[in-house]
């Protein structure tokens, strides 16, 4: 086991191997600087202690003496064996497509130099400081997103990573992508010269799925908060009932995630409100199953996302590398290959995540679009303020439904799908990187879609003035309002669900209605 993971009086987060929350890999993302624990080196050179001797020894050793995939037969003779971990890089950086984003990118780099740090693979420690260095020099790899299919870990994206490292490849500098030597010379860093066994310890692992996974969950997190917010807004807007709400139904069906849901939206409601009050005696029974079922439904998203947070944080300080080096006098000095890089694990989660967030967004819609139907909501048709001449929100409704439509394609499950590669060798692979994108692609267009939920039920309640929702839903609403002011006449409406759609992804509804 591995010290815990401390942070120093800077903000720096010290990686040791183990020690890492998801919040911390987020934080690395947005900028905040890294070290080394001491603990981590003295591991690391324990383990380059037990390859140095295998490759001393003569033994065959795969990725260190042989070759890779199909060719790990191959034997390869000691004057080349530090070639062979520069061939590795280059001839496996064949990904296409966009750059994945910079946030993206300093994740994957703090995931890898975390797993390196752990001491099972048989890198010098310098290995992982450079990592390190690259990241608080603010040095950005260009990683294109596709071309992993997540078997033999994310080969691709993780040798454009490490081309970096070794003056190769592109890294932005200034406005543009410039070769990755000048990028490295701007920033005062030097190229590392690889020794045996360091170029397969860069590539192998699941590290891209990881990163984009796990900024993509503490998304969904944010988002399933808004979404409660939201939901208990067009609640109020179009005059519902709250009895569907009663702790005594969610007890008697006691999902986690669903009490949890009710209990949020109980408390986004208050004991009572003005607009509450007014229709006290309307003698409703139950509303529509987007307003009555807001619990069941949320509340199943928020088990998902407990479900992907446990695998995710077992991830992030998970030794993924292959073969494996144990140093520890108690297990014998060994050098074993294993299939630790196959993301199945984190592939089959991240399904999970865009599915639960195609509900999400889903449900939102659907009530979005009650809120448009005066025969639902009992307000103005399309919440314009004169209908007719106006449209009001009649297109954001529209924009929210091809939102939905692509999260629905999108949530078709990556993990199911295996193409075998490298001559049948890796004949079963996870499609891991691809569950991730598309699933913070979901989360993206969820967080629009309840976005245009909450331009839309703030203005339900507008219509309802001088009455008053609770007061976590009054504060809510403000700051909606500070973002995007009411609709009085048709106007664009793409900069307030982008306005709105921020104070989603921040937190920010979450923390104003408490």
């Amino acid at each position: 086991m591995s010290e815990p993971r401390a942070v120093s009086a800077a903000g720096e987060i010290e990686v040791d191997g183990g020690g890492l929350t998801l919040e911390d890999v987020e934080r690395v993302a947005d900028g905040a600087p890294v070290g080394l624990s001491p603990g981590a080196r003295e591991r690391m050179e324990a383990s380059r202690a037990v390859v140095e001797a295998a490759i001393a020894s003569g033994q065959p050793v795969y990725g260190v003496t042989t070759g890779f995939g199909r060719l790990a037969d191959t034997a390869i003779p000691p004057d080349r064996l530090a070639a062979l971990q520069v061939n590795l890089l280059r001839s496996h950086a064949a990904g296409v497509g966009e750059p994945l984003p910079e946030r993206v990118t300093r994740a994957i780099a703090l995931l890898r130099a975390n797993t390196l740090a752990a001491g099972r693979s048989g890198v010098r420690p310098v290995l992982c400081e450079r990592i390190l260095d690259h990241l608080n020099a603010g040095i950005r790899p260009r990683i294109p997103a596709q071309g992993s299919v997540g078997a033999s870990g994310d080969l691709a994206p993780l040798a454009h990573l490490g081309l970096t490292l070794i003056g190769e490849g592109e890294a932005w500098r200034d406005e543009g992508w410039a070769p990755a030597r000048e990028a490295l010379a701007a920033a005062g860093v030097e190229p590392l010269v690889l020794a045996p066994k360091e170029g397969i310890a860069l590539v192998n692992g699941t590290q891209a799925m990881t990163a984009i996974g796990a900024l993509a969950l503490l998304g969904a997190e944010r988002l399933v908060e808004a979404v409660e917010v939201a939901g208990a807004m067009s609640l109020e807007a179009m005059r519902g009932t709250r009895a569907a709400l009663a702790a005594a139904i969610h007890d008697a069906r006691p999902h986690p995630g669903q009490r949890a849901s009710a209990a949020r939206l109980r408390a986004l409601l208050g004991e009572t409100s003005g607009i509450a009050e007014s229709h006290a005696g309307c003698g409703k029974v139950q509303d529509a199953y987007s307003l009555r079922c807001m619990p069941q439904v949320h509340g199943a998203a928020r088990d998902a996302l407990a479900h992907v947070r446990r695998v995710l944080e077992i991830e992030v300080n998970a030794v993924t590398d292959n073969p494996l080096v144990f140093a520890e006098a108690a297990e014998g000095e060994r050098i074993v290959s294993g299939g630790n890089f196959h993301g199945a694990p984190v592939a089959s989660a991240l399904d999970l995540l865009a599915i639960a967030v195609t509900d999400l967004a889903s449900i939102s819609e659907r009530r979005t679009h009650a809120l448009m139907d005066p025969g639902f909501s009992e307000l103005p048709a399309f919440l314009a303020p004169d209908p007719g001449l106006q449209s009001g929100f009649m297109m954001q409704q529209v924009t929210a439904a091809a939102l939905v439509s692509e999260c629905k394609a999108l949530a078709h499950p990556a993990s199911v799908d295996s193409i075998p590669t490298s001559a049948n060798k890796e004949d079963h692979v996870s499609m891991g990187v691809w569950a991730a994108r598309k699933a913070a692609q979901t989360v993206e267009n969820a967080v629009r879609v309840v976005a245009i939920e909450l331009l839309a039920a703030a203005q339900g309640i507008d219509f309802l003035r001088p009455l008053e929702s609770s007061p976590p839903l009054e504060v809510a609403h403000r700051k909606i309002r500070e973002r995007a002011p009411k609709l009085e006449a048709d106007r664009p409406g793409s900069p307030d669900i982008e306005a709105v759609a921020e104070l989603v992804r921040e937190g920010a509804l979450l923390a104003a209605a408490g």
